[in-house]
């Protein structure tokens, strides 16, 4: 599931709790870690801090941002699907919802996955493979559905994945899905992976890759609205979310104009006066939008955006405020915040999950041929 291997330590005004990925480069050979889901008592500690700063002198202004999701938005919410088993969905409709047209099949027998681990790579039955990933992905106490339809993606996305060429498959880290080898392995995910053995999702009869990521606020996304420069897949379409009840389904954040300034150095013209959205997605997160400065406006796509500023995801808008005045920034987009989906009532919110994984670069997507061969496993 999900976007960004490499911890961001430059950025003491985001440090909100745990680490969550968003793909933020072009290309997505290469992510960046997100911040993870804020507690209230995290959040009210940041905003203060960010507050007192940005508001020294009676004319300062703050940068406003509300925003939802964790992650790049892109297939399967972990929140969404915690929410789906616990209103008694299977994984087989977990997996049919969030992978839009698809179907379950059966991976290559013996299939083998080349894990990166560090320096080394290791050969690891896919079996093997899966156990330690949902372990890492998921938590263990989560209703048995979810983690089975963890199990399944993870399984998907680690054949369809080509990250390293003909060296790897995967990375060990969020770059592809985290996996933890048998020492994270507990007794419920190791169940979900026996429940589904050799289980993968198809899409016209082809593996089909299966993203996922921490949080969708409440919607999913395109793929080409989320991955820049990716190709519109017709199973990673924007889909409805109504259980994702989970910690990062809805913030809030607010940094003064010139730690703003500073975090998007580069893309500010003359002095930092704010950001108009010009396109949004389905969700409706960020595609594009104009830095806007004294001196002119920079357009920037989404992701980087949202890389720039510490966000947790692209679904983010934006107002300033002077004193006791705040104002909406323009937004071309069409898309009001009053449109973003609610969770629906009742819905027990999602504990924290594990690391989020599956963003690696979209370029291999189906077809992926049979990973097979002998095994030495760490």
């Amino acid at each position: 599931m999900g976007t960004s291997p490499l911890e961001r330590d430059r950025r003491p005004l985001r440090v909100l709790s745990q680490s969550r990925m968003l793909i933020t480069a072009p290309t997505y050979h290469r992510a960046r870690a997100r911040p993870r889901g804020r507690t209230a008592l995290a959040l009210g500690a940041v905003l203060l801090a960010l507050m007192g700063a940005g508001t020294a002198g009676a004319r300062a202004s703050t940068l406003m941002i509300e925003g939802a999701g964790d992650g790049h938005g892109v297939g399967m919410s972990q929140d969404g699907a915690f929410g789906f088993a616990r209103h008694g969905f299977t994984y087989q409709a977990i997996l049919a919802h969030y992978y839009t047209g698809t179907t379950l099949g059966q991976a290559p027998a013996k299939a083998i996955i080349r894990v990166l681990v560090g320096s080394r790579v290791l050969r690891v039955p896919l079996e093997r493979y899966v156990r330690g990933v949902v372990a890492a992905e998921m938590p263990s106490g989560w209703p048995p559905a979810a983690l089975q339809a963890q199990a399944v993606a993870s399984r998907t996305y680690a054949l369809t994945s080509h990250a390293g060429g003909s060296r790897f498959d995967v990375y060990s880290d969020t770059r592809s899905q985290v996996y933890l080898g048998v020492a994270a392995e507990t007794s419920p995910t190791n169940a979900a992976v026996v429940d589904t053995a050799g289980q993968i999702v198809l899409y016209h009869g082809k593996p089909a890759t299966t993203y996922f990521f921490a949080s969708s606020g409440g919607m999913t996304e395109n793929i080409e609205n989320s991955f820049i420069d990716a190709q519109p897949e017709p199973w990673l379409l924007g889909v409805a979310d109504p259980y994702d009840n989970g910690p990062s389904s809805r913030w809030k954040l607010a940094v003064g104009f010139s730690a703003v300034a500073g975090e998007l150095r580069g893309l500010v013209k003359g002095a930092f006066r704010g950001i108009e959205v010009l396109r949004r997605g389905v969700s409706p997160r960020i595609v594009s939008a104009l830095v806007l400065g004294s001196a002119g406006s920079t357009p920037v796509n989404g992701p980087e955006l949202a890389a720039r500023l510490g966000l947790s995801s692209t679904w983010a808008y934006f107002s300033v405020r002077n004193g006791a005045v705040t104002r909406a920034e323009p937004d071309r987009s069409g898309r009001p915040p009053a449109s973003a989906p609610a969770p629906v009532a009742g819905t027990p919110p999602a504990p924290p999950t594990g690391p989020q994984g599956g963003s690696q670069a979209p370029g291999s997507q189906a077809g992926a041929v049979a990973k097979t061969g002998g095994a030495s496993a760490g």
